[in-house]
């Protein structure tokens, strides 16, 4: 099993044979800040049926998201090699977005978070901040 090695400020050097998010040093946890960004979850929603997105297909989508926020968050999710960007050389230009293999295995568990969430949401709101239809 092969790690990485990681020199803090102090010029200490920690070894890592696995990611630790408990660590303030381990770029896991950067990655984990991506992934469990409000937005990237969403982004895994709707990439997981493994078609490709058009960037306006998902702002529509993604009720709430800002043209900025969506860029963003779609930028580091393909510099963390969750997410392909596809571009044609075609005007006026086309884009499009699908995850990559790592990309639909963490989707599997933030939609199972999802999941959780949506079948349990009467259980953690308050009765009387539930308003009924």
């Amino acid at each position: 099993m092969s790690g990485f090695k990681v020199q803090t400020e102090g010029g200490k050097v920690i070894e890592f044979t696995r990611g630790n998010v408990l660590s303030d040093q381990c770029p896991s946890r950067e990655i984990l800040k991506h992934v469990t960004s409000r937005w990237a979850v969403l982004i895994f929603m709707v990439l997981k049926d493994g078609e490709r997105h058009r960037f306006s297909d998902l702002r529509r989508t993604i009720e709430g998201v800002s043209e900025k926020m969506l860029a963003q968050t779609l930028q580091t999710l393909e510099q963390d090699n969750f997410v392909q960007r596809t571009s044609y050389p075609v005007v006026p230009p086309k884009v499009e977005y699908n995850l990559t293999p790592t990309g639909l295995k963490v989707a599997d568990h933030v939609i199972d978070l999802v999941s959780w969430l949506e079948d349990n949401i009467f259980d953690i709101l308050p009765a009387d901040n539930i308003n009924p239809s």
